[in-house]
């Protein structure tokens, strides 16, 4: 039995991953923290959770949480990751990370869109936590950076494309809606209920911190220089994502050998969906899932490739990949704690 704690257990996304470990065969959860809510029981924070986990939340301390689970998730703001993160590997622990601050492997990258790095050692070893392509990586890693949601719904639908040479690295177009809970839990007034209600906006237009993430990325599979047009959008949704990238395709491609690069990259991963012609991809079908649907349409008549992906930026485009790439990590089955049945509505 794996041993797990959780630092950062009453944000949106730890609460998720105390859900999926919970319901985990192969995991005991040992231990979760929580800076606001020191000394109270999980279940008084989130109510949904009663009579299934009655652990008290507690402050950070390395020993204790060390000597309490075998593997650390780190759901904490940036910058903190950073600072727990060699103590934690130092003692032999596996660390998830679910910030931006291991996703990165050079410390400049990271620290353009984000702040100075205190551990640029570790950036060398982390491994990039999307766990459909680098799943072998990922195996053997003791420190994963857990991708962003925004980049796992644009990378997952280019990623196989660009590798089989169907797609043109440049001009690439990256539109995505999210529900609210991608901008956390802390209260502000930019996700305001009366702020969020009936709206429906872009923001950080062309300035985006994942946008570098993507951009990194793909520019590896590629084999040069990426650069792309990211444009967020907020949705008066609490979970859910999804983005429809637009794409040059090259001369070689058609609709077909689309579709049989992704089927072919996919076969035998079972958190890739791909959604039959005429049947886009829906944020209903994959809310509460570790699942990524995928769907596209070849414009003959304008030579654009469309390709859609919807996630559960919760699930997929957070805790759900965290205890995916925790599998990997261990030798379980990639599934295990993770194969819910999708609702119906």
């Amino acid at each position: 039995m794996i041993r797990a704690a959780v630092a950062g257990a009453t944000g949106y996304a730890g609460a998720e991953l105390v859900r999926l470990l919970t319901g985990h065969p192969g995991v005991q959860l040992t231990m979760i923290t929580s800076r606001q809510f020191v000394g109270q029981r999980f279940d008084r924070v989130f109510p949904s959770m009663a009579g299934r986990v009655d652990l008290v939340c507690e402050d950070l301390n390395d020993d204790r949480i060390c000597a309490a689970a075998d593997v650390i998730f780190t759901a904490l703001p940036h910058q903190l990751p950073m600072k727990i993160a060699p103590e934690i590997l130092q003692r032999g622990r596996k660390t998830i990370d679910l910030s931006a601050d291991f996703r990165f492997n050079e410390a400049g990258v990271y620290e353009a869109a984000y702040q100075p790095h205190t551990a640029p050692e570790l950036l060398r070893e982390s491994v990039y936590g999307l766990s459909e392509v680098y799943s072998s990586d990922i195996a053997s890693a003791r420190l994963v950076g857990n991708p962003g949601c925004y980049p796992t719904s644009a990378l997952l639908p280019l990623i196989p494309l660009i590798k089989g040479g169907l797609v043109d690295p440049d001009g690439i177009v990256v539109d995505s809606k999210s529900g609210v809970s991608g901008a956390g839990r802390s209260p502000s007034l930019a996700v305001h209920h009366c702020e969020v209600n009936e709206s429906f906006k872009a923001y950080k237009v062309a300035a985006h911190r994942h946008a570098p993430e993507m951009e990194t990325i793909l520019s590896r599979e590629a084999g040069r220089t990426v650069a792309i047009t990211f444009v967020p959008h907020l949705v008066p949704m609490t979970r859910g994502m999804l983005s429809t990238i637009y794409a040059r395709p090259s001369g070689a491609a058609t609709a077909g050998t689309v579709q049989d690069c992704l089927a072919a990259f996919y076969a035998g991963r079972p958190f890739v969906r791909l959604r039959p012609p005429g049947a886009p991809p829906n944020t209903l079908h994959v809310r509460g899932t570790n699942y990524c649907d995928i769907g596209f349409v070849l414009d003959e008549r304008t030579r654009r490739l469309i390709l859609m992906s919807a996630i559960d930026n919760l699930g997929k485009g957070a805790a759900g990949q965290a205890v995916q790439n925790m599998n990997l990590m261990f030798g379980l089955e990639e599934t295990a704690g993770l194969d819910q049945i999708p609702f119906a509505l």
